[in-house]
């Protein structure tokens, strides 16, 4: 297949273009570049691409219409991976048009170019964010969404919400998957894992929210990656059992899919700290501070529904994923 990944120079987006291609596919990437976090480290992911066989950038903001529907035209590609968007919670409190202009006006646009060009398959990054306060653990895709804590949030779930009008109006297979706090190489640098190890390998103090107590479904990207793709494989398909009277795990009358992917296994932020400080073989210093707003206290996955859909299961511990980070981050910034 040709497949298109919106934001291939982001973090869930490069590891996603690798896969693709070791399954011999040819990807078609864009992304619009955008200073949120280091360019660089986004060069650099596409460098890592640029090296692949059957691998094409083209640098695109999915927020310019013509821009997309141009490359649409361009490009013949079956089915999509949209995971560009405008991430972070607290970043929402302050830049929120970048949000309306990113993951609203560039979600409409997708969704007008898979319906022009007749797109088999649209898989899309929604969020757990889109749980907001719910305190029913674990979170199931049954579970009212109807209450976002964040800016953010509110425009995933309205992601959540165009997809299934159109797939409700033109029969587009769309699967969303609510992604749980992922992490690994080549991750986002506003991340708090991130930024947590920079600061100790620094010597600096780190930032704990909430006085630690916080629960957090952290996710490894390969994890990750082996449910996005797998979804992908299997495009949505209409439920004949559904009834909107009753509760549904994010399904519907027509072919539209929600998934929760998480690891299933929620984690004391304690504890995470813990492991990164030994991978990198240094105690933190810590500054306790209250809940940020737009913050939750705890995040918990119910992977079933993807599981009995798609097979895939969540087998990296966070012992062996921050292994991998921090072995990675020593590695790209050159510690010693």
């Amino acid at each position: 297949m040709k497949i298109l990944i919106t934001g291939a120079a982001g973090f869930i987006g490069m590891h996603t273009a690798q896969r693709l291609i070791a399954d011999g596919h040819q990807v078609v990437g864009i992304d619009n570049l955008n200073d949120y976090y280091d360019v660089q480290l986004k060069r650099d992911r596409l460098a890592r691409l640029a090296e692949l066989p059957g691998f094409t950038f083209v640098q695109v903001d999915v927020a310019d219409r013509d821009a997309l529907m141009a490359l649409f035209d361009a490009h013949a590609v079956t089915r999509v991976v949209h995971l560009a968007a405008q991430a972070g919670v607290r970043y929402s409190i302050t830049n929120p048009h970048a949000y309306g202009e990113a993951n609203l006006v560039g979600f409409l646009n997708m969704l007008e170019a898979c319906r022009q060009h007749r797109i088999e398959h649209l898989v899309y990054a929604s969020s757990s964010s889109v749980y907001g306060g719910n305190r029913k653990m674990p979170f199931s895709e049954g579970d009212s969404v109807d209450h976002p804590v964040s800016l953010y949030a509110a425009t995933k779930k309205a992601n959540e919400l165009m997809a299934h009008a159109y797939s409700h109006l033109y029969a587009i297979p769309t699967t969303g998957l609510r992604f749980f706090t992922v992490y690994g190489p080549w991750g986002r640098p506003d991340m708090a894992y991130f930024s947590f190890t920079k600061a100790i390998v620094e010597g600096r103090p780190i930032q704990v929210f909430n006085n630690g107590d916080m629960l957090r479904d952290f996710t490894y990207i390969d994890d990750i990656v082996d449910g996005v793709v797998a979804t992908l494989y299997r495009p949505a398909t209409a439920d004949a059992a559904f009834d909107p009277l009753l509760p549904h795990p994010g399904r519907a009358q027509k072919p539209f899919r929600v998934f929760n992917i998480g690891n299933q296994d929620p984690v004391a932020l304690g504890d995470f700290i813990a492991a990164i400080e030994a991978a990198v073989g240094k105690s933190a210093i810590k500054e306790m501070l209250p809940m940020q707003p737009g913050d939750v206290q705890a995040t918990y996955a119910d992977v079933s529904a993807l599981a009995e859909w798609t097979g895939v299961q969540p087998k990296t511990s966070i012992r062996t994923g921050i292994d991998r980070f921090v072995a990675w981050y020593k590695a790209y910034y050159r510690v010693t």
